[in-house]
């Protein structure tokens, strides 16, 4: 029973819950502390599938799934945290970070990836089977032409935010002309505000002072 919720809260619309830990919280803690702690969040979080699961197969509301989010995010910052610890004692004893080599290959399609190296028992002249499911770099000229139609969609989906942000500001420096610029450029970092302010289409329906 302990893979399901607490029976009181069960056809609840709402479970009170708290917020994921953070990576400050978490550095201060033992090894120990945390090793117990990612059995606890592991726990909660198969109890939290197995009502979400529970209650698509009975219909009804989960109570909120955030629970499930908040979870997830403290594991990761949990991980992150040890893996910040074994670094740092590898490169005390060893000079090394401890983790697993890789490199930045490209795949049959040109496009690029991060690749975390592992040992094989068969060296890899000899292993057929990664030789057939490993196939790094790209050659040909259907390749070379994917690649190019391929940048080309990237470069247009950025025009066309770039474009969306502009005329967003735009739109609000007309309805607000007294509004904090300093607010518009950290929510929109690739609009160039201060020309924006030199052009026409920002004036609203009102008449200038010095007119």
């Amino acid at each position: 029973m302990e893979f399901f919720e607490d029976k009181k809260n069960w056809g609840e619309n709402e479970v009170k819950h708290g917020r994921a830990w953070n990576k400050d919280e978490l550095r201060i803690k033992s090894n120990s502390d945390l090793h117990k702690l990612w059995f606890i969040l592991l726990k909660e979080r198969n109890m939290l599938l197995t009502m979400e699961h529970e209650c698509e197969d009975k219909m009804e509301l989960f109570p909120n799934p955030e629970r499930l989010d908040k979870v997830n995010e403290s594991m990761q910052n949990l991980e992150s945290i040890v893996r910040e610890r074994n670094r740092a004692y590898f490169e005390l004893e060893t000079g090394e970070s401890g983790e697993r080599p890789g490199k930045l290959v490209s795949n049959p399609l040109g496009l690029k990836f991060y690749y975390r190296m592992f040992e094989h028992v068969i060296p890899k002249y000899a292993n057929r089977k990664w030789n057939e499911t490993h196939q790094f770099n790209y050659r040909g000229s259907a390749v070379h032409k994917f690649l190019r139609f391929y940048r080309e969609k990237l470069y247009n989906v950025k025009r066309k935010q770039r474009n969306r942000d502009r005329n967003e500001v735009i739109h609000l420096l007309k309805r607000f002309p007294n509004m904090d610029r300093s607010v518009i450029a950290q929510k929109y970092p690739t609009v160039d505000i201060d020309n924006i302010l030199k052009q026409d289409k920002v004036r609203g329906n009102y008449i200038s002072a010095k007119a």
